[in-house]
């Protein structure tokens, strides 16, 4: 084995011997960069807090994931608890460790956040998060240190860029008429499908060493790794596209929402927004097939779909029409 992955393996164990006890308390760290944890706040900014600044974040938590996607399988690497049996899994996951997901968005997301934040002491705990959810991925064992460092400095490339090309990207689509915003939409949704089939033909003459899957069932019965996939293409795709199809039809249609309200009206505004998201989060989920795969994987992209556009427009129209919200 490589020594470099064996000094990581090394620290992960030792970090694992003195820490480990507190793992549950980190589980619920590791939470604040799961998936769940963005289908609560980002609905939450957006209805209620900031509306720009749920919708920035939206869509660079879109572009994140999309390049986490890509990069996990350029460099198809593995996770801690799939080569060594002395490393526990406190949590599992079924895709490719390198770069950490938690790790990139944290930095580019939580880093949005500080930077759109003017209280310094914010700020100062929007850093301490990204830290702790980066620390969290090692001491549950399923990222190597690399893996976090590349995540965090991924998602800080992410951020920077994202903040240069921000406002010129604005400018260029509000101009285009609302058939031509719905086109790019669109394409560009197939663009994210596309780029999915092309990276994934690209390391189609790798094979999975057949060990890392033996290893990590060990570790986690209940979760074989899967980690040549197409899901998280069409999880992205599908969101982006009702997404920003609910948001041009929010504007075109008189403007986004007000998050302004009576406390009344926000808590109203949250609880039954998220009914919606959940409906579709799990109850399209459990309904929906999964197999053959490629039906599986449709019936995915709208199932994001449906959940972006409830965010976006969906949820907002219902709040205007019972008159728990007003326009901007």
């Amino acid at each position: 084995m490589d020594p470099f992955l064996l000094s990581e393996l090394d620290f992960i164990q030792n970090l694992q011997g003195g820490f480990g006890a507190l793992a549950p308390i980190f589980k619920g760290i590791t939470f604040l960069g799961n998936e769940e944890f963005y289908l609560l706040v980002i609905p939450l900014l957006y209805w209620c807090v900031d509306s720009g600044l749920g919708l920035r974040i939206g869509v660079l938590l879109i572009f994140s994931n999309l390049f986490n996607s890509i990069l996990k399988l350029a460099f198809h690497s593995p996770r801690p608890y799939w080569v060594d049996t002395n490393v526990r899994a406190f949590s599992s996951e079924t895709s490719f460790g390198m770069p950490s997901g938690h790790a990139q968005n944290a930095a580019s997301l939580w880093g949005l956040a500080a930077v759109k934040i003017r209280k310094a002491w914010l700020r100062w705990l929007m850093v301490l998060v990204i830290l702790l959810i980066g620390f969290s991925r090692l001491l549950l064992g399923v990222h190597f240190p690399s893996d976090v460092l590349v995540g965090w400095g991924v998602g800080g490339l992410l951020l920077v860029a994202y903040l240069q090309v921000e406002n010129r990207v604005i400018h260029w689509f509000s101009n285009l008429n609302p058939s031509r915003q719905l086109t790019v939409a669109l394409a560009s949704s197939l663009l994210i499908l596309l780029s999915g089939f092309l990276v994934l033909l690209a390391v189609s003459r790798w094979s999975l060493p057949p060990e890392w899957g033996q290893t990590a069932l060990l570790a986690a019965p209940d979760e074989p790794i899967n980690p040549f996939t197409l899901a998280p293409f069409f999880t992205v795709g599908g969101t982006w596209l009702g997404l920003i199809t609910g948001v041009i039809l929010m504007l075109r249609s008189g403007g986004l929402m007000s998050v302004k309200g009576s406390p009344t009206q926000l808590v109203v505004r949250f609880l039954l927004g998220m009914a919606g998201v959940l409906i579709l989060y799990i109850g399209l989920s459990a309904l929906f097939p999964r197999e053959p795969e490629m039906l599986g994987y449709g019936f995915r992209f709208l199932r994001y779909t449906l959940i972006g556009f409830w965010v976006s427009a969906a949820a907002p129209f219902l709040f205007l029409r019972l008159n728990l919200a007003k326009r901007i």
